[in-house]
């Protein structure tokens, strides 16, 4: 036991300080990236969404977003699809609320799906559709969920228009981007914005409805963003945060730290003495 305390005690003493430096200091510090201004959702509520932008289905036919959204309020949701991370979560997240709603997609409302990185093409957008629409479930989804996927200036405008900021990060050759999704009119007006990567389905139902009727949301207060534990950075914050990785190697340490403090009580415990009573006397 005392040589695994040691053992133990060692180890925590040559890693702690190396997580605290890597780990403990990137939770603490708010400091920003060089690139911060780059990566964020701004909220232009009211605004209009250029409808005649020209993107590739997945089906390689030439279409204009206008002809997408359909008349229909729509859910529009930016995302790439070689993602490593988070946009997966994104789509997942809206997956996953549609599925918990009473409308359908391509009855009552639309949604589309649109690439910002201009290398993506309509072989990967269909896949990520075939995908999506079978988790979904519903019959008609196919005419009312579109992937799409464009040139680098339809991107850039669509992009301003509804302040979504990113960056491409070239060192890990992905973008740095924030997590979230709008609600657009039929006329192509921005009326509510949602951001994270879970949506509540009644909220996104009474947002589109809302939509339905051109009406335009109120703005979401920043402070209630939710922070993002899965990721390096989180650009919605400002923020650095841990991994799900490092969180458990952190609680790892820890654990041993409260199990070598434990063991260096037990060292100095004096030892207990048993004591025997003494034997009993036996009548002669």
């Amino acid at each position: 036991m005392r040589g695994l305390g040691l053992l133990l005690l060692a180890f925590v003493a040559t890693a702690s300080p190396a997580w605290g430096q890597r780990y403990g200091k990137a939770v603490a510090e708010p400091n920003r990236p060089p690139n911060f201004d780059a990566i964020g959702i701004d909220q232009k509520l009211g605004e209009q969404v250029p409808l005649g932008l020209i993107f590739r289905d997945e089906h390689d036919k030439e279409v204009t977003l206008g002809s997408c959204v359909g008349g229909k309020a729509t859910v529009l949701v930016l995302a790439y699809y070689r993602c490593p991370m988070l946009c997966n979560q994104v789509l997942n997240g809206v997956v996953e609320t549609l599925k918990k709603m009473p409308g359908d997609i391509g009855n009552q409302f639309n949604v589309v799906t649109v690439s910002f990185d201009p290398k993506d093409k309509w072989a990967t957008a269909s896949v990520k559709k075939d995908s999506y629409l079978k988790e979904y479930g519903r019959a008609g989804a196919d005419k009312g969920w579109h992937f799409l996927t464009g040139e680098q200036p339809a991107i850039d405008e669509l992009c301003q228009a509804v302040g979504f900021r990113y960056e491409f990060d070239k060192e890990k050759k992905q973008y740095n981007h924030a997590s979230g999704i709008m609600v657009i009119t039929p006329y192509g007006k921005l009326s509510r914005y949602f951001f994270g990567i879970a949506y509540d389905e009644k909220e996104l139902q009474t947002a589109l409805e809302d939509a339905g009727a051109e009406k335009i949301g109120k703005e979401v207060d920043p402070g209630q963003l939710l922070k993002m534990l899965c990721y390096e950075f989180n650009p919605v914050t400002g923020k650095y945060t841990l991994s799900v990785m490092k969180g458990l190697r952190i609680v790892f340490g820890t654990m041993l730290l409260v199990l070598g403090f434990w063991l260096i009580r037990v060292w100095r415990r004096p030892p207990n003495v048993l004591k025997t009573a003494p034997p009993a006397a036996t009548a002669e």
